[in-house]
């Protein structure tokens, strides 16, 4: 964990100090809308990662707010992700790796205190609805009000998951790496749809105490089915596919390619010739989530509340779909570590771009900022504030990204270097091979760059917390 530099003020900054406490105070607190998509990769217009996509609504969503088109995960996996960003404590820390961990029974986080927990400890009333934490660990303790219930956070939908419907995708054993257009299936019979229902019938409603109002979405994430309409918007005869180096692993160390899986995934769409229809219906599913988007947001645009509502939209992590020969996100590369982030502050935000690397673990001291909440001791973030006025403020500090105990990756906005638990090495120059598909770490002429990452690594991999049945990919 970083250490924080404390020092001692004179009495009349102290005076200061506490001048700009009581301003604070007498300011109304914000509302918050909180919106999570789950395993969006950079596959919007406004961060331009497939030319096909099709998402109007987060485009004009990004276009209001700081768009932090740097953004990266502090975990590729969505268990420890989730758990990094709502507690601010990194998974090196915690010891929370993988899906099956409940961070409750981490005994550095037995006792967090999560996002909504410090805001309802400061005036805020916390409610939400959808995929906020890991499916099969939700925080009650977060939560005033959560529909279904506050131990379930997803309501059920059609089509939600594969069941017992042979693969649409005709790839034997496939589980849920699966689809194909939900026949018959309307937005609302959707469990997104169902979520989304309940987030505007709150947004309709003038709020007079602060609110901290939660919106998971589950698309894009497997299963990719959606109703037919979508899929229609992308023809397969048109479909693009990512740009692939059909020998990008052959300078990746071992742990790497293990991680990557070519045999696995990668081999299984090639052989069923479904690579196409892949993309097509992960561009459907993100036209989808798109659409729910939009569905929120008008709602907050045409309710009471609009001109006192600060939002942030996050996904976990990212996504591939062939990149490096690997599919979906666990890996320590671009395409799963980069995830969607863009924040609006009432009074605060100049809209516009910001390549500065970030991480969602710097959402917590963000929102502490925005609601005046104090810090707490346990965040290892960066508040996001002197962006959120000018985008282009400086930043010092890389995003890292931990992919189980000991494997890390550390993003500047020139370089990803990686280094894995037995000693492998990655590094990459991303202004002169953006696809990562050139492995510089064995270069003499970069050993003083490679070094000067190298500080940025964790000090402590903490030991893996209990595990528990219930991860899903």
């Amino acid at each position: 964990m970083s250490t924080t530099r404390r020092s001692f003020v004179s009495s009349s900054l102290a005076l200061g100090s506490a001048a700009n406490l009581i301003r604070a105070a007498a300011t109304p607190k914000p509302h918050i809308l909180f919106l999570a998509v789950d395993d969006l990769n950079d596959w919007i217009g406004s961060l331009g990662g497939h030319p096909q996509t099709k998402t109007p609504n987060l485009d004009r969503l990004a276009a209001r707010c700081v768009n932090f088109t740097n953004a990266h995960c502090a975990a590729p996996l969505c268990n420890p992700s989730r758990t990094s960003l709502m507690t601010c404590v990194r998974p090196s820390t915690s010891g929370v790796y993988t899906n099956n961990q409940p961070f409750r029974e981490s005994k550095v986080l037995k006792d967090a205190v999560t996002i909504p927990m410090h805001l309802r400890q400061h005036g805020y009333r916390a409610i939400g609805s959808g995929k906020i934490y890991h499916d099969a660990f939700p925080d009650a303790a977060s939560w005033n009000d959560f529909y279904p219930s506050l131990d379930q956070q997803k309501p059920k939908g059609l089509w939600d998951n594969r069941g017992d419907r042979p693969p649409l995708n005709g790839i034997p054993r496939t589980a849920h790496f699966d689809w194909g257009p939900a026949e018959g299936a309307s937005d609302d019979d959707m469990s997104d749809g169902k979520v989304v229902e309940w987030v505007t019938q709150h947004l309709a409603k003038k709020q007079t105490d602060p609110l901290f109002l939660a919106c998971g979405l589950f698309r894009p994430h497997l299963p990719w089915y959606v109703p037919k309409k979508y899929f229609d918007q992308f023809p397969l005869d048109s479909i693009i596919l990512p740009q692939v180096n059909n020998d990008d692993l052959a300078d990746v160390p071992a742990t790497g390619v293990k991680f990557a899986k070519p045999n696995g995934d990668h081999a299984a769409v090639i052989e069923h010739g479904q690579w196409k229809k892949a993309v097509q219906a992960y561009l459907a599913s993100i036209a989808f989530m798109d659409t729910m988007v939009g569905r929120v947001m008008r709602a907050l645009e045409t309710g009471p509340n609009a001109q006192q509502t600060a939002i942030v939209l996050w996904s976990d992590h990212g996504w591939h779909l062939g990149e490096k020969l690997h599919w979906r996100k666990f890996s320590l590369w671009e395409e799963a570590t980069h995830n969607v982030l863009m924040m609006s502050v009432p009074g605060v935000t100049k809209p516009g771009r910001c390549s500065r690397t970030v991480s969602l673990l710097d959402i917590y001291p963000t929102l502490n900022d925005v609601t005046g909440a104090p810090r707490l001791p346990q965040l290892e973030g960066t508040s996001l504030m002197p962006q959120l006025r000018n985008p282009n403020a400086p930043r010092e500090a890389p995003a890292i990204t931990t992919y189980f105990r000991g494997n890390h990756s550390i993003r500047t906005e020139r370089w990803r270097y990686i280094h894995y638990a037995d000693g492998g090495e990655e590094l990459y120059d991303r202004i002169q091979d953006p696809m990562e598909w050139t492995n510089r770490a064995a270069d003499p002429k970069l050993a003083t760059a490679k070094a000067e990452l190298a500080r940025w690594l964790p000090k402590v991999d903490a030991p893996d917390s209990p595990t528990r049945r219930g991860g899903e990919e």
